[in-house]
């Protein structure tokens, strides 16, 4: 056969969709979507998700609003 190191086929298509129906789950689904309603109305807050990423560990984009100073 393969010689898949789960055994068989189902246990490795389990163990590929399990982290990527997870991900949908946090961003799409609860978590990120209800903490992004609470912390909207902080100050800044707007600037920080102009130059951050969603949920993936990018690299912080550079001045994405001409009037804030920081890089």
């Amino acid at each position: 056969m393969f010689g898949l190191a789960c055994g068989t086929w189902q246990a490795a298509a389990v163990t590929v969709v399990s982290p990527l129906v997870m991900s949908c789950l946090l961003t799409v689904g609860s978590g990120k979507r209800l903490l992004e309603k609470q912390l909207a109305e902080r100050p800044g807050y707007a600037a920080y998700t102009a130059r951050t990423s969603g949920f993936l560990p990018l690299s912080p984009r550079r001045h994405p609003d001409p009037e804030d100073p920081r890089p």
